[in-house]
């Protein structure tokens, strides 16, 4: 997000906040709480006057301060994040919004247009589409017409552009919620009648999967309390979006496991740039936070599963595999491995990305099913 827009995020919100507890607010307030000087948030006032975001409620009377107030005390936005990830003609797009439902009816539109979509699947408030660039048009109106689509996606000089038709509930979120959202560098729009088109433009990020395993022992510690541990770690370093921790369960015969054989993977959309310090971050934690000399850390970038690396999963949970096995497969898909025998989990938990959770959590599921051959 520009720095323009962060300013105005951040006054406008101060001022729903004393709007909301106490009426009304005067520029001293703003000043005192943001310690800016009260000409400046004066010009911000008089600009989100005439965007209609503030009103005057009493005129400035002698040495009486004016008195305004936010126009709306609605959420500023329901949108808490919106970000994208790249990978070839692919763009992953990640809306996380405040609510299920809203985030349900976003599901159930986008997925009803079409148009520049391949998939859109949810995970709780968190929206999910897979796009390919380009333009496909769509029709948007009432009910059984889709309510709002992606009518494009484009890649260009480091960022994405999403085009997004839409009228009433979404169109409102298009014009007065969206530009909010974190990872939203800025919103364009264009109205006709009705129906309101817009350019939402966020950075392209890459997208990282990091699978660790064997991190337990009998007696102490747990794979998943570690993953969850490293994506709190990592979403703390800039240029670092997180997106999602799924479990994995492998083959429930094994010997060797330490109870129901499952390994973890976090998901990551990163600056193309700091790729390299993530991944590099990610293994000091696993190494110091490990109970097991075993662990093993395996990291690859790109959403698209060809179908001889998703295989190697599927023989995680079928097979007993050698570590030979998991470096053979992880040098022809890019992947990275480090650590000790727990390499060969956390190569499969890279390898099962983008399955449901139920598929996941059942090893007697099929994974192969719908993906791209080997590449």
């Amino acid at each position: 997000m520009s720095r323009v827009l962060e300013r105005r995020k951040g006054y406008l919100r101060l001022m729903r906040q004393a709007t909301f507890e106490h009426g009304y607010f005067t520029v001293a307030d703003i000043a005192g709480a943001t310690d800016t000087p009260r000409s400046t948030v004066q010009d911000w006032v008089n600009r989100l006057i005439e965007e209609g975001c503030v009103v005057v409620t009493e005129e400035q009377r002698g040495r009486h301060a004016a008195r305004y107030a936010a126009s709306s005390v609605i959420p500023e936005s329901a949108c808490r994040r919106v970000f994208t990830t790249v990978d070839g003609d692919e763009v992953e797009i990640y809306h996380e919004c405040m609510s299920g439902g809203c985030a349900a009816f976003c599901e159930f539109h986008h997925a009803r247009a079409g148009g520049a979509l391949r998939s859109v699947r949810r995970d709780g408030t968190l929206l999910r589409e897979r796009a390919v660039v380009g333009r496909r048009e769509v029709a948007v109106g009432l009910d059984p017409a889709p309510a709002v689509g992606i009518v494009g996606v484009f890649h260009d000089d480091g960022h994405i552009r999403q085009q997004i038709r839409c009228i009433g509930g979404p169109a409102y979120s298009l014009t007065d919620m969206m530009s909010f959202a974190e990872g939203v560098c800025g919103v364009t729009l264009h109205r006709e009648g009705p129906v309101v088109e817009g350019e939402v433009i966020t950075r392209a990020l890459a997208y990282v999967a990091i699978g660790i395993d064997d991190t337990d022992t009998a007696s102490e510690g747990a794979t998943f309390a570690l993953a969850l541990a490293l994506l709190q770690h990592l979403e703390k370093l800039d240029g670092v979006m997180p997106i999602g921790h799924r479990v994995a369960m492998l083959n429930p015969r094994l010997e060797c496991r330490t109870a129901g054989n499952s390994c973890s993977c976090i998901e990551l959309a990163v600056e193309p740039d700091l790729v390299p310090q993530v991944e590099e971050a990610a293994v000091r934690f696993v190494a110091d936070e490990a109970a097991s000399p075993e662990w093993g850390v395996a990291v690859r970038q790109g959403f698209r599963v060809p179908r001889d690396l998703r295989a190697f999963g599927r023989s995680a949970r079928e097979a007993v595999l050698s570590r030979e096995e998991a470096e053979a497969t992880a040098g022809r898909f890019r992947a990275h491995l480090h650590g000790g025998r727990g390499v060969i989990g956390a190569l499969a938990a890279v390898a099962l990305i983008g399955l449901p959770h139920d598929v996941l959590l059942d090893p007697g599921r099929d994974v192969c099913a719908g993906i791209e051959p080997a590449g």
